[in-house]
């Protein structure tokens, strides 16, 4: 389905309609059962539809980014309609592919015989938008399950009301709407979804929701894909490239204003080297927000006010920025130096452009001090020697691990990309988003004659007992 381009102004928010939602549920189940979403064709028609809708409707995403989020222009385009085009047309190009049979040689007990992985659409999957990337972090998953085959409910997060409002427009116009629906409202509303015992659920969220999605799920058996966040590290061992390493880790924390699931939470500096680096992120901040004194904006007060209280709460020394704006809801860019782990800051994933910096003695303590917390939705290590890269990765969990940059695993469709332990389950993107909405269903063929095996129907006897210890 095609629709012409929304202006490119931000439209008014109007207020939501509550939602018949076992009636669109209902509909979506039978539209499942007729077997229309099963087609390669139809599925690649979905998705290109997902890439053509976000291009045309390019300023008008935009400008709601804007208005939710106070989001530039280029970061919307980056973040969130190149990611989502580029994995709707990753998806498109290949899951014929996707779907073909996988054969597995079996065993020699098993012949005559032939087996193979059987891949079949869960049904109709809820898809629990976040409100830091509500079009990427909705339509990013919902690609992977229409590619699947199933149909999709898509519920974006309210507390970015414009762009929830653009994509309840958008999406109609563009995709089958007897298989695809968003459904907009708050919490109670994607609890009264989670009611409706859907096929499979996947959440973007933080932890504590995730576990509450997790709950709602369980009485219904519904699996679930949830990909939360957590406190992701930076490990800049003594040996990196400080200069690099310090415009790399300020860039990331400032996109979005800090609210990335995956943005770095905390640095864990060799001491030889935190002086130097400090110094080099402040000077990468400068340049960055040369244009921006005011701040970085939060999204709402909400948020502002908790981060403006841990702020307050620190132990550490304020290096750089500490200003913050409450007209504006805005917050500078700042660098607490070791504040002390118990603090706010320390122990709640921070989610805005707040970045403390631990002072570590050795490569030892630093892995340490990640290991005794929560397994995190990314680690990020600075090091030039393969000794130090090849000890993180393998002594550090995490959901993903870069090295010697940030946030790049999420944009590749070559790589799963979830979370580990509380910091989610589960993975997507490129096949592995296809694989993740999809059952695997074991299938195994046998000829009917000869009937081979026939030693093993009763009554059993010496003989066949000393057989089948050989065969199986």
């Amino acid at each position: 389905m095609t629709a012409d381009s929304i202006s490119p102004a931000a439209p008014a928010v109007p207020a939501p309609v509550a939602p018949d939602i076992p009636a669109i549920v209902e509909r979506l189940r039978a539209t499942f059962a007729s077997g229309r979403t099963r087609s390669i064709d139809w599925r690649k028609q979905q998705l290109l539809a997902i890439a053509k809708m976000m291009t045309e409707n390019e300023e008008a995403v935009a400008a709601a980014l804007e208005q939710d989020l106070g989001r530039n222009r280029f970061e919307a385009w980056l973040a969130d309609i190149a990611s989502t085009v580029g994995e709707a047309k990753d998806a498109a190009k290949n899951v014929k592919k996707w779907t073909r049979r996988r054969y597995r040689l079996l065993e020699l007990s098993q012949l005559p015989g032939r087996g193979w992985i059987e891949y079949e659409p869960y049904g109709t999957v809820l898809v629990i938008g976040a409100w830091n990337f509500p079009f990427v972090l909705t339509l990013g998953p919902a690609v992977g399950a229409i590619a699947a085959g199933n149909t999709v409910v898509l519920k974006p997060s309210e507390v970015c009301p414009t762009s929830s409002a653009l994509m309840a427009e958008l999406v109609p116009k563009y995709l089958d709407s007897d298989a695809v629906a968003v459904v907009e409202g708050d919490g109670s509303v994607s609890q009264e979804l989670i009611a409706q015992g859907f096929d499979h659920i996947c959440f973007t969220g933080g932890t504590e929701i995730g576990r509450k999605v997790y709950e709602g799920a369980a009485p219904h058996l519904t699996p679930v894909t949830l990909e939360l966040g957590g406190k992701s590290p930076v490990i800049v061992a003594a040996d990196a490239d400080i200069e690099v390493a310090a415009k790399r880790i300020a860039w990331t924390k400032l996109i979005n204003s800090g609210q990335i699931c995956i943005a770095p939470d905390y640095v864990l500096a060799d001491a030889a080297i935190r002086d130097e680096l400090v110094d080099k992120i402040k000077d990468a901040v400068t340049t960055f927000e040369a244009e921006n004194p005011s701040g970085k904006r939060i999204v709402n007060k909400r948020h502002f006010d908790r981060l403006t209280s841990a702020l307050a709460a620190t132990k550490g020394t304020i290096a750089v920025g500490g200003g913050s704006d409450e007209s504006k809801i805005s917050i500078q860019p700042t660098v607490v130096v070791d504040p002390d782990p118990a603090e706010p800051l320390m122990t709640d994933e921070i989610f805005g452009p707040i970045l403390p910096v631990v002072t570590v003695q050795s490569l030892d303590d630093a892995i340490k001090f990640v290991n005794a917390r929560p397994k995190p939705l990314a680690a990020y290590l600075f090091t030039k020697a393969k000794q130090v890269r090849e000890r993180v990765i393998k002594e550090v969990s995490a959901g993903g691990m870069v090295i010697n940059h940030l946030l790049f695993h999420f944009a590749t469709n070559k790589l799963p990309f979830g979370g580990v332990g509380p910091s989610g389950m589960g993975a997507y993107h490129g096949r592995f988003g296809f694989e993740q909405f999809s059952h695997k269903k074991t299938v195994m063929t046998k000829p009917t004659r000869p009937d081979v095996g026939a030693f093993i129907y009763p009554p059993y006897t010496e003989k066949a007992l000393k057989l089948a210890k050989r065969l199986f």
